[in-house]
C-alpha cells in the first residue's frame, strides 16, 4: 500500500502558503513626512490633495466644495481565512487649518475602503466618503473615524468639534465631543486601535504641541466601541484619509502616520522630527537677515512711492469692504474679480432672470470649474443690505438636502452678490406653468408627490431641526428649485426670520406673496410656524391641482383654488381637483391625502393648523385614512360695507423669486406681481388683504 505522505513540493508549496499569509496578517509602515524620493512608497492622491516638497501632505485647501483623497497604494488583507476582521492599529498627526477660526469647516476622515477613489464621493457634509445616492448602504464597505469641526444637523452631529465612528453612513455608530482638545486650534495626534479578537474599537486623541516633542497615548479612551467588523470590511482593503470643503472652507494636513495590520501597536511617532507647518519654522532667520530684507524693502518703497499713490487711490476706490458681521457668519467670501470672471463680466448672455431684487446670472468658479447660480442684488432695493444679511445669517448656517445651500457671498461697494448652487431643473413653477414644452411634462403624480415630501422635509429641519426657530416666510413654488435628480429644495432665504426656541415672537412687517400669505399676519404682525404652514398648504394644493393659489382668469367661483378645493372635498369629489394634465394616471388615496393636508393647513385658525412634523408623517403615509379630516372653515361673516383696509406696518416688495432663475435653460418668468391689494373676506380668508413679494 502505498504512503500517504504529502509530496515535498506539496509540503513546500504549504509552508509557503503559511508564511504569506503571516506577512499579510502582520504588516506594517511608517510615514515620518511624505517627501517623494524617501523610502516609503508613494500614497494614491485623489482631488486637490497634494504633497509638499518638504513632506507635508495637504489634503484640501481654502477652496470652497472641493474633496481630496490620499491612500497607502497597495491593498491590504483585512479579514482573515474564516471571514473575521484581523486586528489593526494606526497612529497618525493631524493638523486642521480654518478660513474662518471661529467657525471650523468640514471634516477629515481616517478611512478604510475598498477602492482607493471613493467614487462617487462628494465634498461639503459628505468629507469625501459618500453621496446622498449612497449614504447609509451597507454596500459601501467603508469604516471612518471622522474628526469634525462643524456640526452638521442632517447627520445627527454633537457639536462642532467631535469626533465619530462612521459605519457606511455619515450618521455616526458611536461619537464624542473632542474636548478639551480643540481640533481647529493646532496639531491633533490620533490613535485608532481595534481588537479583532475581543472585537473592540478605541479611538485617543491628545493635542500635538509637546515641549519634549512627545505626545503620550492617553490612559483611557475617547471612544470605546464594541463592534465587530467582519460585515463592514472585505477581504482586500485599502486605507487613507478623506477631507472636504464646503461653503466653510479648512486646509487639511497629515504630517505623518503609522500603521500596523494583525495585532500590536502601530510604531511611535516622534511629533517633533516630523515636518512642520510653515507657520513654525518663521522664526530661523538671523539679524542680519532681517537688516537686509527691511533695507531693500525700504529702497523698493522708495523707488515706486509716487506710481503706487495713484494706484493706491484707485484700489481704495474700488476695495472689498468687510463689514464687521461678515466675520461672524459661515459662508465663504468671494472676490468682485472672480465672480465677474465666473459670470464673464455678468454678460446677458449668462442671465438666467431678473426681479424686485435685481438680476441673476449663471457663472462657472474659475477654480473648480463648477457652476453656481450668482445673485446680484439691486443696491437701490427696497429690501437691500437687510434681507442680504438675512439670507447670509440663515440659510448660510443651515445644511439639509432639500435646502438650496448658499456657497458664499460678495459685497462690492453697491453690488451685493450671493453665490448658490445651480439648479438644472430650474424652479417648480417653471414646470407647473411654464411653456407648452414644459407645462407638466414631466411632473407625473409620484414626482409631484416627492416634491411635497421634500419641501416638508425641509421646513420640519428649520421649524424644529436647528438650533433656532427659521420662519422661511416666503414658500412658494417660485421657491421650489429641482436639482439634477428632480428633487426639490427650497430656496430664497431673503425673508428668512430666527428667533429663539420658546421665544415669542415679535411683530414684524408683513412680507409674503399673494395666495400664501396667512390672513393672521394683517391682524398682529406677528410671525409664528404656522405662516409656513399655511404657505405650504397652498403649494400642496397648487401641486396637486396645476394652478396657482389665486387665478384671475378663472371663473369666479374658482378663483380661490383652497376655496373650490374645499367645495369639491365637501362634496366627496376630491379626485376632481387633480390636474387634468396627469391624464388621470396617479393614485386617488394618495391624492385625496394630500388635498385634505392641503387644507388642513391652509385653515385660517393658526391654532387649527398641523405642526410640520404632523404634515411631514401625514404625507409619508399617502393613505387617506391616516390623515385627520380637516376641521371645516368658520361660516361666511356679514357682508363688508367697505374693503378691508391695512395696518402702517404692511409692507409690499416686488417679486423675490431669485433661485427660480437659479436653473439651467433660461425662461424666467418674473411672474404676478402684485402690491397693496385688498379682497372681501372668504370662508377660508383667501380674499383678506394679502401682499406680494
Amino acid at each position: 500500500m502505498s504512503s500517504s505522505k504529502p509530496e515535498p513540493p506539496i509540503l513546500f508549496f504549504l509552508l509557503l502558503l503559511f508564511l504569506l499569509a503571516s506577512l499579510a496578517a502582520s504588516q506594517e509602515f511608517t510615514y515620518k513626512g511624505f517627501a517623494a524620493g524617501g523610502s516609503n512608497p508613494n500614497l494614491t492622491l485623489n482631488g486637490i490633495t497634494e504633497v509638499w516638497p518638504d513632506g507635508i501632505l495637504r489634503l484640501t485647501n481654502e477652496t470652497s466644495r472641493l474633496l481630496g483623497h490620499a491612500f497607502y497604494p497597495s491593498p491590504l488583507r483585512f479579514r482573515d481565512v474564516n471571514g473575521t476582521a484581523v486586528s489593526f492599529s494606526t497612529e497618525f498627526v493631524f493638523t486642521v487649518v480654518p478660513e474662518f477660526p471661529q467657525l471650523g469647516g468640514h471634516g477629515f476622515a481616517f478611512v478604510v475602503a475598498p477602492d482607493p477613489r471613493l467614487p462617487g464621493s462628494l465634498p461639503s457634509q459628505y468629507l469625501g466618503l459618500f453621496s446622498a445616492a449612497d449614504d447609509g448602504n451597507a454596500t459601501n464597505h467603508v469604516f471612518a473615524v471622522e474628526f469634525d469641526t462643524v456640526q452638521d444637523f442632517e447627520f445627527e452631529d454633537i457639536n462642532g468639534n467631535h469626533v465619530g465612528v462612521d459605519l457606511n453612513s455619515l450618521i455616526s455608530n458611536k461619537s464624542a465631543s473632542a474636548e478639551p482638545v480643540n481640533l481647529k486650534a493646532g496639531d491633533t495626534v490620533a490613535w485608532i486601535d481595534y481588537d479583532g479578537a475581543a472585537r473592540l474599537l478605541n479611538v485617543s486623541i491628545a493635542n500635538g504641541t509637546s515641549p519634549s516633542g512627545v505626545v503620550n497615548k492617553p490612559a483611557k479612551p475617547l471612544i470605546s466601541f464594541p463592534v465587530d467588523l467582519s460585515g463592514v470590511l472585505r477581504d482586500q482593503m485599502y486605507v487613507g484619509f478623506s477631507a472636504s470643503t464646503g461653503v466653510l472652507a479648512s486646509s487639511h494636513y497629515v504630517r505623518g502616520w503609522s500603521f500596523r495590520l494583525g495585532g500590536g501597536a502601530a510604531p511611535r511617532l516622534d511629533v517633533s522630527s516630523l515636518p512642520a507647518l510653515p507657520r513654525a519654522k518663521n522664526g530661523g532667520k538671523n539679524r542680519t537677515s532681517l537688516i537686509l530684507a527691511a533695507a531693500f524693502s525700504a529702497f523698493v518703497a522708495l523707488v515706486v512711492l509716487a506710481g503706487a499713490g495713484a494706484y493706491g487711490a484707485y484700489r481704495y476706490k474700488n476695495r472689498d469692504i468687510i463689514e464687521p458681521w461678515e466675520l461672524d457668519y459661515g459662508p465663504h467670501r468671494f472676490k468682485y474679480a472672480e465672480l465677474r470672471r465666473a459670470t464673464r463680466g455678468f454678460r446677458e448672455r449668462e442671465l438666467l432672470g431678473s426681479g424686485g431684487f435685481g438680476k441673476v446670472y449663471r457663472g462657472v468658479l474659475p477654480g473648480s470649474g463648477e457652476t453656481v447660480a450668482v445673485k446680484r442684488v439691486n443696491h437701490e432695493s427696497r429690501q437691500g443690505l437687510r434681507e442680504f444679511v438675512a439670507e447670509i445669517a440663515s440659510i448660510g448656517r443651515l445644511r439639509h438636502r432639500n435646502l438650496v445651500q448658499l456657497q458664499g457671498w460678495c459685497r462690492r461697494r453697491g453690488d451685493l452678490l450671493l453665490v448658490y448652487d445651480y439648479m438644472p431643473n430650474g424652479s417648480l413653477d417653471r414646470h407647473l406653468f411654464g411653456g407648452d414644452h414644459l407645462k407638466g411634462s414631466r411632473l407625473t403624480w409620484p414626482l409631484r408627490r416627492r416634491i411635497l415630501r421634500d419641501v416638508a422635509s425641509a421646513l420640519l429641519y428649520l421649524h424644529e431641526g436647528w438650533e433656532s426657530v427659521v420662519l422661511h416666510r416666503d414658500v412658494k413654488a417660485s421657491n421650489v428649485l429641482l436639482d439634477a435628480d428632480m428633487s426639490a429644495r427650497l430656496g430664497d432665504f431673503g425673508l428668512a426670520k430666527l428667533h429663539e426656541r420658546g421665544a415669542n415672537p415679535s411683530t414684524t412687517r408683513v412680507v409674503g406673496t399673494l395666495g400664501y400669505l396667512a390672513p393672521e399676519l394683517t391682524r398682529t404682525g406677528k410671525a409664528t410656524t404656522a405662516i409656513d404652514v399655511f404657505a405650504f398648504g397652498a403649494l400642496v394644493l397648487e401641486v396637486v391641482a396645476g394652478r396657482r393659489p389665486i387665478e384671475p382668469r378663472a371663473p369666479p367661483e374658482e378663483l380661490v383654488l383652497a376655496e373650490w378645493a374645499w367645495e369639491r372635498y365637501a362634496a366627496g369629489e376630491a379626485e376632481k381637483v387633480a390636474d387634468a394634465r396627469l391624464g388621470g394616471e396617479y393614485d386617488a388615496a394618495e391624492v385625496a391625502a394630500a388635498v385634505k393636508v392641503g387644507l388642513w393647513c391652509s385653515h385660517p385658525s393658526p391654532a387649527m393648523r398641523p405642526s410640520m412634523r404632523e404634515v411631514a408623517r401625514y404625507l409619508e403615509g399617502g393613505e387617506a385614512g391616516e390623515v385627520p379630516e380637516p376641521p371645516p372653515p368658520p361660516p361666511l361673516p356679514p357682508a363688508c360695507s367697505g374693503e378691508v383696509g391695512f395696518d402702517d406696518f404692511v409692507h409690499s416688495y416686488p417679486s423675490s423669486s431669485f433661485e427660480r432663475a437659479a436653473a439651467a435653460g433660461g425662461g424666467w418668468d418674473a411672474g404676478t406681481q402684485t402690491s397693496v391689494a385688498t379682497f372681501p373676506f372668504s370662508p377660508l380668508s383667501m380674499r383678506s388683504t394679502h401682499v406680494s413679494m
